[in-house]
């Protein structure tokens, strides 16, 4: 025990054994849904679930507990929400492309990655976007996750004539999450400690009782054979030989690249890790991502990235990699403890996802809102991230919009050179992606 509290700084990082396990616990538990989510997506470019569901406990359990033993920091990596669409919808279902080709080109982008941070370039990036920008991306990522638990938790509706609407409150499961929301606010204000994970179980458990959550049918499952997706990618590798899949694949590049550096921006600034503005071991934090994805295309599942639901750990006091640890673990005893992963409902997560996306919007006081050179780019990137749905599109638009309004105030030499060739390749992406 001494010698996991002295490799992790337990006592530097004001943190605990106990806490360390709690935060890797309502990390797992809030994000657990992917495993589900992610083969009900991938089944629709004609993927094996069962295969899918494997590969992306096993992706994520690799990345996750490389981020926490090599990188040493609380955040938990798996297949991401969003660009699983893009390859299923886009890629597959809209250009025709096969599963396997569609699964070669994300290897590309792996592989890539791997290059790119060997070389430390994604890390020269990172450190090139000016610090107010940093901030408006953990505040951005605040309402944007805030906004999927109010979608989740059924008190935002899509609608036709005003886009969103509030939606039914008299619906059982809308009512659970509300019961859910208020609370962990309770439990927060009353300064309980673990309040957001004791909220999700306290969710749970009310659901269960007034019959909102089904128990599961069983406890213990085996895992389901990878054999239908292991090594499509590689076998395929030279189906990549178009203009097109090329571009695919630098989309997934770009995608993935940007959600995941939005995102340990965020999520550090969040921990208080950051030094300087900068994050310390960036380049290790970024080969966890890596590794992530090169190991979930070998296996078949779509590209990995950080998880902006590990702001729930956080917020539970994890402040070193044990916490990313224990969330990977969870994610190997998941592949045999399925059924009971069905108890953690959307209701059950969305509380957490609110009442973190409260605490990183505290990042908004930081930004110099009266300096409109740099008010602009970082507002429309806060604004960005939640209404469109979109990460990398909300960092897209501040970025693209920073060099602009750093040049008409006269400002371009404090430009970094990285953030002007940024702008163009965003202008690039936004057209390509969204024709």
């Amino acid at each position: 025990m001494s010698r996991i509290a002295s490799y992790f700084q337990f006592e530097k990082l004001g943190t605990s054994f106990k806490k360390e396990v709690t935060a890797g616990l309502t990390t797992f538990v809030a994000m657990s849904y992917i495993l589900f989510l992610n083969p009900n997506v991938l089944a629709a470019a004609g993927m094996d679930k069962g295969a899918v569901f494997t590969a992306s406990a096993i992706a994520a359990a690799t990345a996750t507990i490389f981020m926490g033993l090599v990188a040493k920091y609380p955040i938990a990596i798996a297949p991401g929400l969003g660009v699983n669409a893009y390859f299923a919808y886009s890629v597959v279902i809209g250009m025709k492309v096969s599963w396997q080709t569609a699964m070669a080109g994300i290897l590309v982008a792996a592989l890539i990655f791997l290059v790119l941070t060997l070389t430390h370039i994604r890390e020269k990036i990172i450190d090139a976007i000016p610090y107010n920008l940093r901030i408006a991306i953990a505040a951005g990522i605040g309402l944007f996750i805030a906004f999927i638990g109010l979608h989740n938790a059924g008190l935002i509706v899509a609608n036709a004539d005003t886009m969103v609407a509030m939606g039914t409150l008299t619906k059982g499961t809308t009512l659970l999450a509300i019961f859910g929301i208020a609370l962990t606010l309770i439990l927060l204000v009353k300064k309980v400690p673990a309040a957001i994970f004791f909220g999700m179980v306290g969710t749970a458990v009310v659901g269960i009782i007034f019959g909102q959550i089904a128990l599961p049918g069983s406890v213990v499952a085996s895992a389901p054979s990878m054999a239908p997706t292991f090594g499509q990618a590689w076998s395929h590798l030279g189906d990549i030989n178009s203009f097109e899949m090329i571009i695919v694949a630098l989309t997934f590049l770009i995608v993935v690249f940007f959600d995941t550096a939005g995102t340990l921006i965020g999520l550090t600034e969040q921990a208080g890790l950051l030094e300087n503005g900068k994050m310390p071991r960036a380049g290790k934090a970024l080969m966890a991502d890596a590794v992530g994805m090169t190991v979930g295309a070998t296996l078949g599942t779509s590209p990995t990235s950080a998880f902006v639901e590990s702001s729930s750990g956080i917020a539970v006091g994890g402040r070193s990699g044990f916490t990313s640890i224990v969330t990977g673990i969870l994610f190997i005893l998941a592949l045999f403890f399925s059924p009971l992963l069905s108890v953690v409902t959307s209701q059950v997560t969305a509380p957490a996802l609110i009442v973190v996306g409260i605490m990183m919007a505290g990042n908004l006081k930081k930004i110099q809102w009266e300096d409109m050179a740099i008010a602009a780019p970082a507002f429309l990137i806060v604004i960005g991230m939640p209404l469109t749905y979109s990460i990398s599109d909300g960092i897209a638009l501040g970025f693209i919009a920073y060099p602009i309004t750093m040049i008409a105030a006269k400002r371009a030499k404090e430009v970094n050179v990285l953030m002007y060739l940024l702008a163009i390749i965003f202008v690039a992406f936004l057209f390509y992606t969204h024709r």
